[in-house]
């Protein structure tokens, strides 16, 4: 059976916040660790029948990048869960919010400059 693993490294300042945060993975096309400014993960809790997630950001993470992200990260959700489900109709919804976050978010990008 093949292996695979994802690592994280989270550097901390004095107050404990997020300034640095890097990643590797076995499977990853990059060489190296790659260092980036937000995580977000989910796992399922099958005993409890519950998501445990994670997110990290660092303070170098701008309002607008973090917003894109989550946008981003919703979109990917909606895609998984047509592959997974088969559920048309929910990842299509799931995709119109995320069409209008764009929308409003460069509205608000634009409206900033």
């Amino acid at each position: 059976m093949k292996n695979s693993e994802i690592n994280f490294k989270v550097e901390l300042d004095d107050q404990n916040v997020p300034d640095k945060i890097y990643w590797d993975a076995t499977d990853n096309p990059n060489e190296g660790i790659n260092d980036t400014r937000a995580i977000a993960i989910a796992v399922w809790d099958h005993y409890h029948r519950g998501t445990l997630k994670i997110d990290l950001w660092t303070k170098d993470m701008e309002v607008f990048e973090m917003k894109r992200f989550y946008i981003e990260i919703m979109s990917g959700i909606a895609d998984t869960l047509l592959t997974a489900t088969n559920d048309k109709k929910m990842a299509d919804q799931i995709e119109g919010l995320c069409q209008n976050l764009s929308k409003s978010l460069e509205e608000e990008i634009k409206a900033a400059q």
